[in-house]
C-alpha cells in the first residue's frame, strides 16, 4: 500500500513540488551544474588531444661566434644554423637597459642560406623570450622560403602588443600568374649591408623604425598607444622565432655595430647564449596538441590538477587535425540559460593562435568541412582566447549556431589576458532572448566585463559537451590551463 504521507504529497500543487525539489542551492548545483576541481583525471571524452608517436621532431641550434670570414666578414662572424622552435634560443650582446624612449641603432653585413629558417635580428629582452611575436623587441624578422629569403620589420611591447611594416614594407613585384603584389625578397648566399634605426621622436613622437637591406628599405611606425605600453631591451643579437619546430637554415652576421659601438670580432666576444649549441627532441610540432587532464597547478585552483596544456588551432578539412577534450552533458539548447566559471592561466601565446573553451556539440563541432567558412566550429558557445597581434591576447565571448550564424564581442571592449603565467578568475553567462528581445552572452575576466548580443535562439543548435574544442581554421599554439570549473550540465 502507498504511504499516506506520499499520497498527501502527490496532492500538492505542481509549483510547490518544483520548488521543493530544485529551488535550494545545493540541489540546484547537483542537478543542473557540475563542479570539476581536477584533483584526479575526470575521464572526459578525448579526441586527437595527445601527440602520436610520429609527432616528435629533432631540432638543431648551432649558432654563435666563429673565427672565420668565409661568409663576408673581415675578421670573425656571428651565426650558423638557427631553427624556428617553441623553445627559445639566442646568441646576443648584453647592452645597457633601454626603452622606446631612447634611440637605438645597429648595422653590419648579412648573409642567409638554407631553404627554411625563421629568425629575429635585433633588440630584445632576455627575460621575455617565450613566444612569437616576442614582447620587448625591435627586430628584423628573416624568413627563408624556397630560393629566396624575406624580411619584415616588427616590434613588441611589454604588454604583448605588436606591430610591423607600416606605412611601407620592402619592395614588391607583381606575380606573373595572378598579377598580385608580393614581396621581392632577397637572394640567398648573397652578402647584404643592413641597418636598423629606431627614432623615438619619429612618426610625430610615436616612434618609428627604419630598416635598409641592400637597396631596399622598410619603415615601421609604432602605434601611439603601443609606445605608451613601454618596452625594455637588454640584448642585441640573433633570436629564433618561437613557434612550432621546423627545419632550420643559416644566418651569418659580420662587421657589426651596436648603438654606435663597433664590435671586435677578431676574437671571441663572449656574447651570451641560450640553447644556441643544442640538438634535442621536441613534441611541440604544429598542429598536434597535447592537452587534457594535467597534474600541474598553474591556474591557481584549490589543489594540484587542472585542465590544459598545448592547444593548437585545428583544421576542419581533416579529421585528424581537429581535437577536443570535454565532459559529457545532457542535451542543452539555446532556449534556456547556460553558465560556466573557473580559473585560467595563459603561460604562452604565439601569434595567430586561439583556444576555445565552452559548450559544444560532439558531432557538429567536430564535423569535416572542406570549405572552412568560419574559424568557429558549428554549435559552439563559449570563450575565445586570441587576438590580432596589434592587441595581444583577448578574452571574449563567441558563438556559432547549427545554422552557421556567428558572433564575437567587440575586441576593443574585451579584457586582455597576458601570456605571463598569472592566474585569473572568469565567468560566462548566457541568457536567451524573451518576447522578441536579443539573447546575451556575458563574460568576465577578473571582474572586467564584455557582452555579446544574439539575434535568435536557433532551435537546431544543441550542446552535449563542455570543455576545450579546436577551431576550424589552423594556426599556432598556446599553453593554457583551467581549473575549479563550474558549468551547466542540465537545463530545467
Amino acid at each position: 500500500m502507498i504511504d499516506n504521507r506520499l499520497r498527501t504529497l502527490w496532492q500538492w500543487p505542481a509549483a510547490i513540488l518544483s520548488f521543493l525539489f530544485i529551488a535550494g542551492p545545493v540541489h540546484c548545483q547537483s542537478r543542473f551544474e557540475r563542479q570539476e576541481r581536477f584533483d584526479h583525471d575526470p575521464g572526459w571524452e578525448a579526441i586527437n588531444n595527445r601527440p602520436n608517436k610520429d609527432t616528435a621532431r629533432t631540432v638543431t641550434q648551432d649558432f654563435g661566434y666563429i673565427a672565420s670570414n668565409s661568409h663576408g666578414g673581415s675578421h670573425g662572424e656571428i651565426g650558423g644554423t638557427i631553427a624556428s622552435a617553441a623553445e627559445p634560443a639566442y646568441y646576443a650582446r648584453k647592452i645597457s637597459s633601454s626603452s622606446f624612449a631612447r634611440p637605438l641603432s645597429a648595422s653590419g653585413a648579412l648573409l642567409c642560406s638554407g631553404r627554411k629558417f625563421h629568425a629575429l635580428l635585433g633588440f630584445f629582452n632576455s627575460a621575455t623570450v617565450n613566444e612569437w611575436r616576442t614582447p620587448n623587441t625591435i627586430a628584423i624578422r628573416l624568413l627563408g622560403r624556397g630560393d629566396r629569403f624575406f624580411a619584415f620589420v616588427e616590434y613588441g611591447t611589454q604588454k604583448w602588443r605588436a606591430g610591423g611594416d607600416s606605412p611601407g614594407g620592402f619592395d614588391t613585384v607583381s606575380d606573373p600568374k595572378t598579377g598580385k603584389k608580393q614581396l621581392k625578397g632577397f637572394e640567398l648566399s648573397t652578402v647584404y649591408r643592413w641597418r636598423l634605426q629606431y627614432d623615438p621622436d619619429g612618426n610625430e613622437g610615436a616612434g618609428s623604425i627604419t630598416v635598409s637591406i641592400g637597396d631596399q628599405k622598410s619603415v615601421c611606425n609604432l602605434t601611439r598607444s603601443h609606445k605608451q605600453d613601454g618596452a625594455i631591451f637588454d640584448h642585441f643579437g640573433l633570436l629564433n622565432v618561437m613557434k612550432s619546430a621546423v627545419t632550420g637554415g643559416e644566418v651569418w652576421l659580420s662587421d657589426i655595430d651596436i648603438n654606435g659601438e663597433k664590435q671586435d670580432l677578431s676574437h671571441d666576444p663572449n656574447w651570451e647564449g641560450l640553447n644556441n649549441r643544442r640538438t634535442y627532441t621536441t613534441s611541440d610540432v604544429r598542429p598536434q596538441g597535447d592537452f587534457g587532464f594535467s597534474a600541474t597547478h598553474y591556474a591557481g585552483g584549490l589543489g594540484a590538477g587542472e585542465l590544459g596544456g598545448l592547444v593548437f588551432r585545428g583544421d576542419c578539412r581533416y579529421k585528424e587535425k581537429m581535437a577536443s577534450y570535454g565532459d559529457r552533458l545532457s542535451d542543452l539548447s539555446l532556449g534556456l540559460p547556460l553558465k560556466a566559471s573557473g580559473k585560467v592561466c595563459l603561460r604562452r601565446g604565439v601569434s595567430d593562435s586561439a583556444t576555445l573553451i565552452g559548450f559544444y556539440n560532439s558531432r557538429d563541432s567536430m564535423a569535416i568541412n572542406k570549405s572552412q567558412e568560419s574559424m568557429l566550429p558549428r554549435s559552439f558557445l563559449g570563450i575565445s582566447i586570441e587576438g590580432p597581434s596589434r592587441e595581444g591576447f583577448l578574452f571574449y565571448p563567441v558563438f556559432r549556431t547549427h545554422s552557421s550564424d556567428t558572433g564575437s564581442a567587440q575586441r576593443s571592449e574585451s579584457p586582455h589576458i597576458l601570456p605571463d603565467g598569472s592566474p585569473h578568475t572568469w565567468t560566462l553567462d548566457y541568457i536567451p532572448g524573451l518576447a522578441g528581445t536579443k539573447g546575451r552572452i556575458t563574460v568576465t575576466l577578473d571582474g572586467a566585463t564584455v557582452a555579446l548580443d544574439m539575434d535568435g535562439t536557433d532551435p537546431k543548435t544543441h550542446f552535449d559537451r563542455f570543455g576545450i574544442v579546436t577551431t576550424w581554421i589552423d594556426g599556432n599554439g598556446q599553453r593554457i590551463y583551467f581549473d575549479d570549473l563550474t558549468y551547466t550540465c542540465r537545463q530545467k
